[in-house]
């Protein structure tokens, strides 16, 4: 049998993934789409990990001189013979990401910004020989690929400003035909000046450069963008007359971006793993881009890698890795009370109808929290739960996996929430020292009331018993003099939360169990029989404990109840 195609892990280099032999998931028909509907500029606006670069990296492969025409074999655009003849292999192409245009203050991120477009101007080494270009036009390209002894790029700061029209322009009489523009991240340098203070100098530079690029170049055929915010009212896009947008809502474009559920059970196919569909589609699935569901690419790929190396058997969280996922924490930080009833009302399953305003500036994440809404849909964090048109949307979590990274955030953010009382937190963990059930049963309760629960819904009981187990364990940790261990292996399993008061010669084991229709007495009864059958005490009592106590913790939406029991010894 031949050898399968490998899995392009954290791979976006189209020509790459064509020449090295692996598995590709065809995206080629958007040139065909592109060209077909052309603005002067379009902008694509998808939640990170959603394919973007490499489509950017298709596009260039596909209209840039000296393109290998081979790479397209057999894909949905090579049957397009007309395209290809005029298209294919025929412009000088700009290509560039700004991801890296950051900096923690502006002139480092100016700096990065240098450095990208020079390198990329470097790629047209042939401009120093062009006979086309005038020695004037010579020097304006010395210029901007100019390094100094350390190799940092020093084209000055007005010659940054139109680098990316200076450039076009040159390549333009150079090859005698308009340049295509490929702009990928281009709202990173935006977000990253938002949160180190420097937001209104980067404003007014992209402005400048946006400006110079897009709206007063003639030579350029038409340019593509992508980013996960759309921008347009920061004043970096004023004045464009033939621009744009193409946004999650978009049916225009909505296959293009992610994995079909068509595309998603070939690849299955393929690699042998049909059982998983029903995990893949519960966790990475539930998007919806226009009418379209579509799953994330990035866990899909990365699970099906996992899978064939045998590292793995359940789904895992891939996206949470790609960011810090702050704006679950600054929406938590803003909620009052009836929204994190809201959150909790989605992390349960349910929807909420909000005004979704897909024009934000950064300046509006501060002006108003309820913008924030609008943020966690873009970014992929909330979809719609149906194609709706107009301002307003249903909005839902889309799959197990976001789901999974509110709780934590959710969880996190009560955890450093509880330490602002530490008198409350001291009186709550000694009630287990001193085995008052009461004092705990009531503390608990209380600290339920002030974070959110999960119910029941169809998510799984072990979930649910993990939620509370977290939230105990994070409240338990904070205890100085304690040795806290979770999930530690002890007698003849794991016990959920073991501690160890050493200088009192105190153990204590607790297991939580989720009271199914609030079953509060058979939940508890269930987590002391599962400590005394499993003998979870046998490594308290190994190192030294003398009391060993025993709680069985019963919860069920907001509400607990504690029984324990004693080993003297």
């Amino acid at each position: 049998m031949p050898e399968k195609l490998k899995l392009p892990m954290g791979i976006e280099d189209f020509g790459r993934i064509r020449k090295d032999c692996f598995y590709y998931v065809d995206k080629t028909g958007l040139v065909r789409e592109l060209l077909e509907n052309i603005a002067y500029v379009n902008l694509f606006t998808r939640p990170r990990r959603f394919g973007k670069t490499l489509n950017m990296s298709m596009l260039k492969y596909f209209f840039s001189k000296g393109s290998e025409s081979a790479l397209f074999d057999g894909l949905e655009i090579s049957k397009e013979k007309k395209i290809c003849d005029e298209y294919m292999g025929k412009y000088p192409v700009i290509s560039i990401t700004l991801k890296g245009a950051t900096g923690e203050r502006f002139a480092e991120a100016k700096a990065m910004l240098r450095r990208i477009i020079g390198k990329e101007a470097m790629q047209f080494q042939c401009l120093l020989q062009s006979d086309w270009l005038t020695e004037a036009e010579h020097n304006q390209y010395r210029a901007l690929i100019a390094t100094d002894k350390t190799g940092a790029f020093t084209m000055s700061d007005e010659l940054l400003k139109d680098s990316l029209q200076t450039l076009s322009q040159l390549l333009k009489k150079h090859y005698n035909q308009s340049v295509i523009m490929l702009i990928d991240e281009y709202d990173v340098p935006l977000d990253k000046a938002y949160r180190s203070g420097y937001y209104e100098s980067m404003v007014e530079l992209l402005s400048v450069l946006f400006g110079s690029a897009f709206k007063t170049n003639d030579s350029l055929h038409f340019a593509v963008l992508t980013g996960c915010l759309r921008i347009s009212k920061e004043s970096i896009f004023t004045g464009l007359n033939n621009f744009k947008v193409y946004s999650v809502k978009d049916v225009r474009y909505r296959e293009y971006f992610g994995f079909t559920d068509t595309e998603v059970k070939q690849m299955l196919a393929y690699y042998g793993f049909g059982n998983q569909y029903d995990a893949i589609k519960e966790w990475y699935d539930g998007y919806l881009f226009g009418n379209t569901s579509i799953y994330c690419p990035w866990d899909v790929i990365n699970y099906c890698g996992d899978l064939r190396d045998g590292s793995v058997a359940e789904p895992q969280n891939y996206w949470v890795n790609t960011s810090s996922n702050d704006i679950i924490r600054t929406f938590l930080n803003q909620s009052n009370v009836a929204v994190r009833n809201e959150i909790e009302h989605l992390i349960n399953g349910g929807s909420v109808k909000k005004m979704i305003r897909q024009e934000l500036t950064y300046r509006d994440l501060d002006s108003d929290p309820n913008n924030l809404w609008s943020v966690l849909f873009t970014t992929g964090y909330l979809t719609q739960s149906s194609a709706q048109t107009g301002d307003t949307a249903e909005l839902v979590i889309p799959n197990r996996e976001v789901q999974w990274i509110f709780i934590r955030q959710i969880r996190e953010w009560f955890q450093e929430e509880t330490k602002k009382n530490r008198e409350k937190l001291e009186r709550f963990c000694r009630a287990f020292q001193e085995n008052n059930t009461e004092a705990i049963e009531d503390g608990f309760n209380a600290y339920l009331k002030k974070t959110i629960s999960i119910r029941d819904t169809n998510t799984k009981k072990e979930m649910k018993e993990n939620f509370y187990h977290g939230i105990l364990l994070g409240i338990l940790g904070n205890m100085d003099g304690w040795s806290v261990r979770s999930n530690a292996e002890s007698g003849e399993g794991y016990s959920d939360i073991s501690i160890e008061v050493e200088d009192k010669g105190i153990g204590i084991i607790i297991e939580l169990k989720y009271a199914e229709k609030a079953a509060f007495d058979e939940g508890c009864r269930k987590a002391l029989k599962q400590i005394n059958d499993k003998n979870y005490e046998e490594i308290l009592i190994d190192d030294g404990m003398k009391t060993i106590y025993k709680y069985g913790i019963a919860c069920y939406k907001k509400r607990c109840k504690v029984m324990s029991d004693v080993t003297n010894l």
